[in-house]
């Protein structure tokens, strides 16, 4: 299954990437959540998010990956029952004086879960995303 979302933001890309690179904007991909980041090492960054689904208690543990030209790799650690495999982008494009923010998602349900079901959240997730950086990244000052 794959998903992206596109849009915009008034600033140079040396700019975007480096307030992306800010821990507080990697725990705010994930709102309503209590989010941290529980590991540095190198250019990788762990991200373990609390939450609660079906009214049980999870955590979501992510690696943030940032490549030297600015953009973000990540990847799920695909430990529960629905993900065998889940990575992402987030890519900065200069366009003049904006940037193009593009998150792209690419993953795998395992076997028994069809794709179909994990569709709506997934795309709940990246919207919440682009929100989440636009609010972030968007706004000058």
């Amino acid at each position: 299954m794959q998903m992206e979302k596109e849009f915009e933001v008034a600033r140079p890309r040396a700019e975007a990437a480096a307030l992306l690179a800010d821990d507080a904007v990697l725990c705010d991909l994930f709102p309503d959540t209590q989010t941290e980041i529980v590991e540095r090492k190198g250019t990788r960054r762990t991200v373990a998010s609390h939450y609660t689904a079906l009214g049980r208690e999870g955590v979501a543990t992510f690696h943030f990956d940032f490549e030297p030209g600015g953009d973000v790799r990540f990847e799920k650690v695909c430990d529960g029952r629905i993900w065998r495999e889940l990575r992402g982008v987030v890519k900065l494009t200069e366009r003049k004086d904006k940037t193009r923010v593009r998150i792209a998602l690419d993953g795998r349900t395992k076997a028994l879960v069809p794709e179909f079901t994990i569709r709506g959240p997934m795309q709940d997730q990246l919207e919440q995303m682009a929100k989440a950086l636009k609010r972030r990244l968007g706004a000058k000052g």
